[in-house]
C-alpha cells in the first residue's frame, strides 16, 4: 500500500517529514557493522573461550532493538525528546554511580552495570541525553535570561564528566569535554570563558599524565615511538599495508588473529586489511555524509534548541568516529573508543541508535503550527 502526500495519518506524516537520506545512511552503517562483526570477531571469541560467532550473534541480537529505538524515537516531538532525554540522563547518571560500587571491574575500570541478563555501559546512553538536556538549558537561557540555564548546564556537565573520570574513562571524558565546549561556542560564550575552559582542559590532561600511569604510558608511546609496547598500533598499521586497495578478501586478514580488540577498538584495521582502501573510503564517506547532513539541517533550523541539540549530536558522532579511526592509523594515542555502529557492543549500538533517533526527530520538517512552545516541562501541564 502506497503512502500519498494527501494522507493525514501518523505514518504518512512521518514519512514525508523525516530525513530519509539520513535514515538510509544510518541503516547502512548499522548493516555494515553486523557484516564487519562477522569478519572481525570470530578469532577474538575463540581466544576468549566463546563460540566462534559469540560477538556476531550479540551484534545481531542488539540490531533489532537498535532499529526499533532509532525509528520509534524519530516519531517523537521536540517536547517529548526533551522529557525523555532528561529522564534517560538522570537514570544513566544513577547507573554510572551504581557501577562504581556494584559493577564488575573490567581492565581496571568500573564502567558496566549488570541489569539481570544484560550488561550495559550507562555512559553510552548518558552522552546523547546530556547533549539534548544541555542544548535545552542553553537555549532556554537565551529565551528566558532570568533562568540560569547555562549554570545548570555546567553543573550537569560537571556531574557527568566527574563520573567519567572516576570510572575511569579518560577517552570519553576528553570526547565529552570537546563536544560540550563546541556546543558552548555555537551557543555564543565570551572568549574569556573559552580560554578558561581550554586552560582547565590543559590542567586536566596534565594531572592525568602525572597521576595515572596508563595515561602517561600511552602519551609517551605516541610521542616517542621507540618507547614501550606498540604491538596493537603497529599491527593495525601493518593491516592497512597488507590490505592495499581492494583488501585480502573476507577471512583473509591476519590482524584479527592477534589483535585483542579486533572486534571493538581496531575494527577499522580489519576493514582495511580484508576489504581494502576502497571500503575504508566508503565507510568514511558514510560517516562524513551523516555528520554533514545533520549540520546542514541544524544550520537551517529556526528553533535554537533543535539547532544546538542536533549540532551537538553530530559532533559527538563525528568526533568518536575520527578518534577511533585516528588511533587505528597511528594519528592519535591509543584509547578505547568504539567506531559508531561498526564496533561490536550492545550498549554502543543501541546508545548511538538512541542518538540518531533523537536527531531524526529534531530534524523533521514540521509546519510552524505544529511547533511546540520553547519551554520544557518534565510532566504534562
Amino acid at each position: 500500500m502506497l503512502i500519498g502526500r494527501t494522507d493525514r495519518g501518523l505514518l504518512a506524516s512521518w514519512w514525508f517529514t523525516v530525513d530519509r537520506l539520513l535514515l538510509t545512511a544510518v541503516l547502512l552503517l548499522m548493516s555494515a557493522g553486523v557484516l564487519i562483526s562477522m569478519a572481525a570477531s570470530p578469532p577474538v571469541a575463540e581466544r576468549l573461550g566463546y563460540d566462534s560467532f559469540h560477538f556476531f550473534n550479540n551484534q545481531l541480537l542488539y540490531l533489532g532493538p537498535a532499529v526499533v529505538v532509532l525509528v520509534a524515537l524519530s516519531f517523537a516531538t521536540p517536547a517529548q525528546v526533551r522529557r525523555l532525554s532528561m529522564l534517560v540522563f538522570l537514570a544513566s547518571l544513577g547507573l554510572m554511580a551504581a557501577a562504581l560500587h556494584f559493577g564488575p571491574e573490567i581492565k581496571g575500570a568500573h564502567r558496566w552495570i549488570e541489569l539481570g541478563p544484560l550488561n550495559m555501559q550507562p555512559s553510552e546512553f548518558a552522552k546523547p541525553a546530556f547533549i539534548v538536556v544541555a542544548a535545552w538549558l542553553l537555549a532556554e537561557n537565551t529565551r528566558r535570561p532570568d533562568m540560569p540555564g547555562h549554570i545548570l548546564a555546567l553543573l550537569f556537565a560537571g556531574a557527568f564528566i566527574g563520573l567519567l573520570v572516576i570510572e575511569p574513562d579518560f577517552g570519553q571524558t576528553v570526547l565529552m569535554v570537546l563536544v560540550f565546549t563546541a556546543m558552548l561556542l555555537i551557543y555564543g560564550i565570551p572568549w574569556i570563558v573559552v580560554f578558561a575552559l581550554a586552560g582547565a582542559g590543559a590542567v586536566g590532561v596534565g594531572l592525568a599524565y602525572e597521576t595515572v600511569p596508563h595515561v602517561a604510558s600511552r602519551i609517551d608511546r605516541f610521542l616517542s615511538p621507540d618507547k614501550g609496547d606498540h604491538f596493537q598500533v603497529d599491527t593495525a598499521r601493518q593491516a592497512f599495508e597488507n590490505g592495499g586497495l581492494l583488501g585480502t578478501g573476507p577471512g583473509g586478514g591476519e590482524a584479527k588473529l592477534v589483535l585483542p580488540d579486533a572486534h571493538t577498538d581496531f575494527t577499522f584495521a580489519v576493514v582495511g586489511e580484508e576489504f581494502g582502501l576502497v571500503a575504508c573510503l566508503v565507510l568514511m564517506g558514510l560517516f562524513a555524509f551523516v555528520v554533514m547532513r545533520i549540520l546542514k539541517r541544524a544550520a537551517s533550523e529556526p528553533d535554537p534548541f533543535s539547532a544546538l541539540a542536533t549540532s551537538g549530536l553530530a559532533i559527538v558522532f563525528g568526533l568518536q568516529a575520527v578518534i577511533n579511526m585516528g588511533v587505528n592509523v597511528s594519528l592519535l594515542p591509543a584509547k578505547g573508543m568504539t567506531l559508531p555502529f561498526i564496533s561490536s557492543g550492545g550498549s554502543s549500538l543501541v546508545g548511538m541508535a538512541f542518538a540518531m533517533g533523537l536527531v531524526l526527530s529534531l530534524a523533521r520538517r514540521r509546519p510552524s503550527a505544529e511547533e511546540p512552545d520553547a519551554g520544557w516541562r518534565l510532566l504534562p501541564a
